[in-house]
């Protein structure tokens, strides 16, 4: 089993809690990614998700230059260590219904992230990608 720091996207762009939603929505189109881990300095606070955007955000009719991000972001970390095997961050993910997680050195510093797609691709066999793919999936397919 692949440890997380062999499959994880390392170098990850965070954003502050202070900046605004338009920022964080600007820097998602940036990257081309739906999430965003949020720091204050160095220490992890939570992540912003696209979702969380039009949630919190513009659902509400809320201005997004106004909005911070720390109004929108999903507090609460789920975080895995980069020396732990991939089946510990497939378990979480599972258990938690995410698909992206941010990785954190022993000292507690964001170091990467790791998605479904990294697990499926290079972290699981075929069949336990599977059945995570399903877990994580379940709650969406309820609702259509």
């Amino acid at each position: 089993m692949p440890k997380l720091k062999e499959i994880m996207t390392p170098s990850v762009d965070v954003i502050s809690p202070n900046a605004t939603t338009a920022d964080a929505a600007r820097k998602m189109k940036d990257l081309d990614v739906g999430a965003i881990p949020v720091c204050d300095g160095e220490k992890l606070l939570g992540m912003v998700t696209d979702r969380d955007l039009v949630l919190r955000v513009m659902a509400i009719s809320r201005n997004p230059v106004e909005a911070r991000v720390s109004e929108a972001m999903t507090p609460g970390l789920v975080f895995c260590y980069d020396d732990e095997d991939a089946e510990v961050a497939a378990t979480l993910m599972s258990e938690k219904q995410i698909r992206r997680l941010p990785v954190l050195s022993r000292k507690k510093q964001l170091v990467g992230i790791v998605s479904l797609g990294d697990l499926v691709v290079d972290g699981l066999d075929t069949q336990a990608s599977g059945a995570v793919l399903q877990q994580v999936s379940d709650p969406s397919r309820s609702h259509r």
